[in-house]
């Protein structure tokens, strides 16, 4: 058991990170600036964070005895992925590890249907749903007209990055739909799409990051631009943080929750879904806020005091994903124009291969003023495409 005073600086602690993808590379970075020892686990012998990690191993992320066996010799284990095997995280949790967050919190989260059952039964704001074990069953409550068009399908588990979730309008949107357990939800006449990333250590501190704004690709479902601060009224901002440590005090989480809200056109909010992890509305915290939200997981998950969130400059971020048309190895066109711009920051994923709107990396954006800000992001998002060779 790791006890408050264990030194985790240049000392012999381990971190072990079940997942090496670019929020894994990312977090790297403050474990290498505070000289934290780490551990990746990854399938992909080039995942992006293979080289920031004192030791990387390769193998699968579900499979029971590779996730215990790659745990048993690390201090703390944490995640950058939902997708891992929970009964080998459990398990090591009752042998005495620290896993953050905990084995049943990522089972409950990364299974939508439960997640908006804990949301239903805590009384917490969400679109109403109704839930399928098959495709047929929703078929037949389409057929019934229990559930009637339009609605949003989301599968139960296995959908990120934009998929897994799709509006279905038609009788005919139905026929593409995997057969899986899933959920219907009631199409929101949201105004806007809000984030905010709240972290909660072990000894119950909470802190939340500023409401972020997001844009998102009409087709690809996918998060195009995030905004720092909002341009949101004082109370709905304020409102939308004290929704979000209070999720995380319900969940009794430790570790970072990215907490995704609709606000409606009557000014409602409602919780869409929340993440585990660090998560792409917080990218531009690196540059945008005194701590960020990979140096706030850090101290979340030892249990240090947590850092401050406030705003240093506006920020807009921009996603850089694959363009519709390109796969093969990657090639950045226009990413000179962007190094020539004052207040734009390039993060690169380090995936060699790009494909039709995979997540590539991310420019950030800071001004003096949200405007400014924005005007600049307008002109990256124009001036880099990702493309292949």
């Amino acid at each position: 058991m790791i006890e408050l005073n264990t030194n985790y600086y240049s000392s012999e602690f381990r971190l072990g990170i079940v997942g090496g993808g670019q929020l894994g590379k990312m977090l790297l970075t403050e474990t290498q600036r505070l000289d934290i020892s780490t551990k990746i686990l990854d399938p992909a012998a080039n995942a992006p964070s293979r080289i920031g990690s004192k030791e990387f191993e390769q193998g699968s992320l579900q499979d029971y005895d590779t996730v215990y066996n790659f745990g048993k010799d690390c201090d703390v284990i944490t995640i950058e992925i939902e997708n891992v095997n929970t009964e080998a995280l459990a398990q090591l949790e009752k042998e005495g590890k620290k896993v953050f967050p905990q084995a049943a919190l990522i089972d409950l989260i990364k299974n939508k249907i439960t997640q908006k059952e804990f949301y239903q039964a805590q009384g917490i704001p969400t679109a109403d749903f109704k839930t399928y074990t098959s495709k047929a069953e929703l078929i037949k409550s389409c057929e019934e007209f229990t559930l009637t068009y339009p609605f949003v399908w989301k599968v139960a588990t296995g959908g990120f990055d934009g998929r897994g979730v799709s509006i279905i309008r038609s009788k005919e949107d139905l026929n593409d739909l995997p057969d899986a357990p899933c959920l219907s939800e009631d199409l929101v006449p949201f105004e806007k799409e809000i984030a905010v990333i709240v972290a909660r250590s072990e000894k119950g501190e909470v802190k939340a990051f500023p409401t972020v704004e997001m844009d998102f690709h009409p087709s690809a479902n996918l998060v195009e631009f995030v905004f720092s601060p909002g341009n949101l009224k004082a109370e709905i901002s304020d409102a939308a943080q004290i929704l979000a440590k209070h999720i995380a005090e319900k969940l009794g989480l430790v570790g970072i929750l990215a907490v995704e809200m609709f606000l409606t056109q009557s000014g409602e909010l409602l919780i869409n879904e929340v993440a585990p992890r660090v998560h792409n509305s917080g990218h531009l915290s690196i540059e945008g806020n005194i701590c960020s939200q990979f140096e706030q997981h850090l101290r979340a998950i030892l249990n240090l005091p947590l850092g401050d969130t406030q705003t240093i400059q506006p920020a807009v971020m921009v996603n850089l994903v694959g363009e519709e048309n390109y796969s093969g190895p990657v090639k950045y066109q226009g990413i000179e124009e962007l190094m020539a711009m004052s207040g734009v920051y390039v993060h690169l994923y380090g995936k060699a291969e790009t494909r039709p709107f995979r997540k590539m990396g991310h420019v950030t954006i800071i001004a003096p003023n949200l405007e400014e800000a924005r005007s600049k992001a307008k002109i990256v998002k124009e001036s880099i495409k990702v493309i292949s060779i």
